[in-house]
C-alpha cells in the first residue's frame, strides 16, 4: 500500500506538529479540528499558525505549509475520504475518540488506515464497538513532541491489526517521515513514557530526600550522564508541568503504581506556573537572566552553577566510565545518583518484559524519545551487572529475573554479530534497522582500511569506501587532509567504485576548520605555514571535484565553514533533512577560503547562463549576501533554496539511512562516471566591486555594521568581483588565489584574532 495523503484530526500542539512533519516530507495533509463559533475553521487555522510560528520550527520549509488543507470535524469530515492514513490526535478522553472513529468508519475508503496518537489509552478500549474491518486497519502511532525533532515513533499494533497495515505505516514512517520505529505492547504509557516519566518523578522525589537544589539535579542528570542539556527540570518546563501532571496522573490510575508529584509541584500547576509556555515553572526568565525555583519556598533566585566536588574529574571521563563514576561522588551527590540509578534500573528490569518485545526496543525508545545517548540496558552494562546485583542486595531490593538470567552483560558479541538477552532467556541477534549502515558495526567487523586519531577509511562494501572524521566536533585540520589524500589514492589504486564522506557524530558533520590552531599560528607569526595550510585546504576540497571517481558527501546537523566547503565540492550531496549548513566565517572575521567563496560565485553565475537577459551582478550579489551575513540553513530543504544543495542532490529523512543512501548514490554515478571539466566565468571587476563597497558603506552609515565588518565585506567583495579591474575571464584557481590572500589579510588583523579568541572561549560571535 502506498500512502499518498494523510489526514490529521486534532490541531493542537501534537496534531499540528505531526501535520507539519508530514507536509515537510512533501505529502498533502488534511488538518481538521472542532468547529469554531464565528469562523468554523478557526481552531484548525490556529493550529496551523502555531506550527508556522513554532520555535524550534515545526516546518522544514515554510512553503510546505501550502500542502495542508484545513477544515473542521462537522463540515469537512468528508475531506478525509481521500486520505490513505488518518491520525487521530484529539483530547485524551475515551468517549470523544470512540465517537470520532464511528464517524470515520462511515466515510473512509476501505483501504484507509486509522491510528491514534494517544499516549496512554489502551488500543483495545479505543476500538470497542467498531467493525472487524475497522479493527484490522487500526493501530497506535505515538509521536513524541516536537514531532519534527524527536526520532521516536512507538507503533502499537493490536491483535486485530493486519500485518500488512503495520508494515505499511512502518515503511512510510521510516522512509518518508524519518522516524525511528519501536513496537510497543498495548500497556499504559507504552515504553518511553512509562520509563522516562518514572525516572523524572524519581529524580524529583530523591532531590527532596537528599536535600539538593533544582540546579544541582539538572547538573547531575544532563550531559554528564549522556542525557540532553535540558536534563530533568528544564525538560519538564519545555514539556509543560500540566502535561507532566496529566501523564503522571493517568499512569498512576492505569497502573496503580506511585506516579505521584510532590505537593509543591501540584501547587505550581494550580498557580499556572506551567513552564516555558507561561514564562515560569521550575525556571523563570528575568530579562536576560534565568532564575531557578527554590522548591522549599516557592520563590526564584538567579541560577547558580553548582559546585560539586569531584565533578570536573568525572566530566573528563568517557560516558561509559562517567556512569559508574557519578555514583561515587561525595555526599549528597553520589548517594542521590546511586539511588536514582538503582530505582530506575530496578523498575526497568521489572517492567521491560511487560511493556516491550525486547531489550533493544527499550533502549531505542529512551534514546530516540528522550534523547539519551545510552538506553537503560546499555547503562547497566556500562556500570557492570555484578556491581548492580550487589547494590540491589545492599539496598534490600529483590534481584529481578532479567538480571539473574544475564550472562555478565545484556549485550554481547557472538560470531561477529551483536546479540542481546532475550526476555525468555538465552541470547538472540539484536534486530537490525532495515537498510541502515552503522559505522560502529563495520568497525567491529574489521572493515577499517586505514585510521588515525583524526580520521579513518572504512570499507562500506560493494566497492565503496567511506572517509570518517574523528576530531572534536569533526573540526577539519591537517590529520583529516592526510587521510583524505590517502583515501583518494587507495580508492583509485584498489579499484573502488567511489568514496562517501560521512560520520556518525551526534550533532556535527563538521563544525568547520580548526580555529584554535589557526589562531595560534597567527599569534606566533607563522604566516608561511598558514599560507601552506590554506593552500592544502583548497587543494583538498578541489581534489574531491577532480577525483576520477564519484565522491558523495553525507552531511547532517552542523555543517559549517570548512564542513560546508567539503560538501559544496562533492559530485553529489546526500544530506540528512536536519541540515544546518552555512559559510559562517565572517562571524570570526574571515571569509571562506577553502573554495566556499569561489564555489558560490561560480554556482550562482552558472545558474544565470540560461537566462540571457539576466543581470550577471545578481549572482555576485547573491553570493555576497549569503557569505557576508553568514546565512545558515535550518533544514536541507532550506539549504536547497539557498543554493547550498543542487537539484540533483538528495535528502534523506531518516538519519539511520543516510550512509546507505550516500553509498547508493556513489554506485549510481560510478557506472559511467566522468569527472567535471574545469570551469571559467566572467568576473565583473570594478563595477561589481563598487556596488558592493557602496552597500557596505551604507550599512556602516546606518550603524548596522562595525568598521571591521566593513573591512571584511570589502575583502569579500574584492574576491567575488575578481579584483578591481575590467571584466575578465577567470578560472577557479584565480578566485582561489584571491580567497587565500583575503583570508590571510583578515587573519593578520587584531580584531579578527579577537573574534576568533572570543568564539573559542564562549562559543558565541563577537561584533567588534
Amino acid at each position: 500500500m502506498r500512502i499518498k495523503k494523510v489526514g490529521v484530526v486534532g490541531a493542537g500542539t501534537m496534531g499540528s506538529g505531526i501535520a507539519a512533519l508530514v507536509a515537510s516530507a512533501g505529502v498533502p495533509v488534511v488538518l481538521l479540528d472542532i468547529p469554531g463559533k464565528d469562523d468554523r475553521n478557526a481552531p484548525a487555522k490556529r493550529g496551523l499558525e502555531r506550527a508556522m510560528k513554532a520555535r524550534p520550527a515545526a516546518f522544514m520549509a515554510k512553503e510546505r505549509a501550502a500542502l495542508i488543507e484545513i477544515g473542521n470535524t462537522e463540515d469537512d469530515l468528508e475531506k478525509l475520504a481521500t486520505c490513505d492514513w488518518v491520525i487521530e490526535a484529539i483530547i485524551e478522553k475515551l468517549e470523544p475518540k470512540r465517537e470520532l472513529y464511528a464517524k470515520l468508519e462511515k466515510i473512509l475508503s476501505p483501504h484507509a488506515i486509522v491510528s491514534s496518537n494517544t499516549s496512554g489509552i489502551p488500543m483495545r478500549l479505543l476500538t470497542e464497538g467498531r467493525s472487524e474491518a475497522f479493527k484490522q486497519r487500526f493501530l497506535g502511532t505515538h509521536f513524541f513532541n516536537p514531532p519534527r525533532y524527536l526520532h521516536l515513533l512507538e507503533i502499537i499494533p493490536t491483535p486485530d491489526t493486519l500485518p500488512e497495515v503495520t508494515e505499511a505505516i512502518e515503511r512510510f514512517a521510516d522512509r518518508i517521515l524519518g522516524k525511528g520505529l519501536v513496537r510497543a505492547k498495548d500497556v499504559p504509557g507504552f515504553i518511553a513514557n512509562r520509563l522516562g516519566v518514572y525516572g523524572m518523578l524519581q529524580a524529583v522525589h530523591l532531590m527532596e530526600k537528599h536535600g539538593l537544589t533544582i540546579d544541582e539535579v539538572d547538573a547531575l542528570t544532563g550531559p554528564l550522564i549522556g542525557r540532553p542539556k535540558s536534563a530533568t527540570f528544564r525538560t519538564a518546563d519545555l514539556t509543560g508541568l500540566d502535561v507532566l501532571k496529566h501523564v503522571a496522573t493517568e499512569l498512576a490510575e492505569a497502573t496503580g503504581e506511585p506516579f505521584t508529584l510532590p505537593e509543591w509541584v501540584d501547587r505550581l500547576v494550580a498557580e499556572g506556573r506551567l513552564g516555558e509556555k507561561t514564562g515560569a515553572g521550575f525556571y523563570r526568565k528575568e530579562g536576560k537572566e534565568i532564575h531557578t525555583l527554590d522548591w522549599r519556598t516557592g520563590s526564584y533566585a538567579p541560577r547558580q552553577k553548582p559546585r560539586i566536588p569531584g565533578l570536573e574529574a568525572v566530566q573528563a571521563l568517557p560516558l561509559e566510565k562517567r556512569l559508574a563514576a557519578v555514583l561515587e561522588l561525595p555526599e549528597p551527590y553520589g548517594p542521590f545518583m546511586k539511588e536514582l540509578f538503582l530505582t530506575t534500573s530496578h523498575y526497568t528490569l521489572e517492567k521491560a518484559p511487560e511493556i516491550a518485545y525486547d531489550l533493544a526496543a527499550v533502549d531505542r525508545a529512551l534514546e530516540w524519545g528522550f534523547g539519551w545517548r545510552m538506553g537503560p540496558f546499555k547503562q547497566m552494562d556500562a556500570v557492570g551487572l555484578d556491581t548492580l546485583k550487589a547494590a540491589f542486595n545492599a539496598a534490600g531490593l529483590r534481584v529481578p529475573n532479567l538480571l539473574e538470567q544475564a550472562d555478565g552483560t545484556f549485550y554481547k558479541k557472538a560470531n561477529g554479530r551483536r546479540t542481546m538477552l532475550a526476555f525468555e532467556g538465552g541470547y538472540v541477534p539484536v534486530p537490525e534497522i532495515p537498510g541502515a549502515i552503522h559505522l560502529s558495526e563495520l568497525k567491529a567487523e574489521g572493515r577499517v582500511l586505514k585510521e588515525s586519531k583524526d580520521a579513518a577509511l572504512i570499507d562500506l562494501g560493494d566497492g565503496v569506501a567511506l572517509l570518517e572524521f574523528r576530531t572534536k566536533m569533526n573540526a577539519i585540520g591537517e590529520g583529516i587532509f592526510r587521510m583524505l589524500d590517502a583515501a583518494l589514492k587507495l580508492v583509485q589504486r584498489d579499484g573502488y567504485a567511489g568514496l562517501v564522506i560521512g560520520n556518525e557524530h551526534e550533532r556535527a558533520f563538521s563544525a568547520g576548520a580548526n580555529l584554535a590552531l589557526i589562531l595560534m599560528l597567527a599569534q606566533e607569526g607563522e604566516w608561511d605555514e598558514l599560507e601552506l595550510a590554506v593552500r592544502a585546504f583548497q587543494k583538498g576540497t578541489m581534489s574531491l571535484r577532480q577525483a576520477p571517481f564519484p565522491v558523495v558527501v553525507a552531511p547532517f546537523g552542523l555543517t559549517l565553514g570548512g564542513g560546508a566547503e567539503f560538501t559544496l565540492h562533492a559530485d553529489r550531496v546526500q544530506a540528512h533533512a536536519e541540515l544546518y549548513m552555512g559559510l559562517v566565517e565572517t562571524g570570526v572575521g574571515l571569509i571562506p577560503a577553502g573554495g566556499g567563496t569561489k564555489e558560490m560565485l561560480f554556482r550562482f553565475t552558472e545558474a544565470l547562463k540560461p537566462y540571457k537577459e539576466a543581470d550577471p551582478f545578481e549572482a555576485v550579489r547573491r553570493a555576497f549576501e549569503l557569505i557576508a551575513l553568514a546565512q545558515t540553513s535550518t533544514s536541507a530543504l532550506e539549504a536547497r533554496a539557498m543554493g547550498f544543495l543542487r537539484d540533483g542532490d538528495g535528502i534523506t529523512m531518516n538519519r539511520d539511512r543516510l550512509i546507505a543512501d550516500a553509498k547508493r548514490r556513489v554506485l549510481e554515478l560510478a557506472e559511467d562516471y566522468v569527472p567535471p571539466a574545469p570551469r571559467t566565468i566572467t568576473a565583473l571587476g570594478r563595477e561589481a566591486l563598487g556596488n558592493l563597497r557602496y552597500a557596505a558603506w551604507s550599512l556602516r552609515e546606518a550603524r548596522q555594521i562595525t568598521d571591521h565588518e566593513v573591512r571584511i565585506a570589502n575583502e569579500l567583495a574584492y574576491v567575488l568581483s575578481g579584483g578591481d579591474g575590467p571584466p575578465r575571464e577567470v578560472s577557479e584557481v584565480d578566485i582561489l588565489d584571491l580567497e587565500r590572500e583575503a583570508f590571510l589579510k583578515l587573519l593578520g588583523t587584531k580584531k579578527t584574532q579577537e573574534r576568533i579568541a572570543h568564539t573559542l572561549k564562549t562559543g558565541k560571535p563577537l561584533r567588534n
